[in-house]
């Protein structure tokens, strides 16, 4: 996780920092339904590779955005979830979803 005084000055550009690849948007899309597990996730992803996967999972639980649960089972089972500050981007993906929808109506 960055410190503040590695984050940009713009918050625009800290956000698009934080979520701006498109596998983080996508990955965020899916666990604000449910959490969900490593290869259920790969499998809804189409194209992303199991390395960009792990590194974007990675990443986000270093930044405070996912969490990431091990159950003590055999085999291991372990799911992802958004964290309560994962939480906070909904009406951001809200209102990207809304816009989308807005622009293909447009066309």
């Amino acid at each position: 996780m960055l410190t503040k005084k590695e984050l940009p000055e713009c918050p625009v550009a800290t956000t698009v920092g934080l979520i701006g690849s498109k596998w983080k948007l996508l990955i965020i899309r899916n666990l604000l339904v449910r959490p969900w597990r490593f290869n259920e996730l790969k499998k809804s992803l189409e194209g992303i590779s199991q390395k960009v996967l792990t590194d974007s999972l990675r990443s986000m639980e270093e930044d405070g955005l996912i969490t990431r649960t091990v159950y003590p089972e055999v085999p291991p089972r372990v799911e992802y979830a958004l964290s309560d500050l994962g939480e906070t981007l909904r009406p951001i993906l809200n209102a990207m979803q809304e816009w989308g929808n807005t622009y293909k109506e447009s066309l």
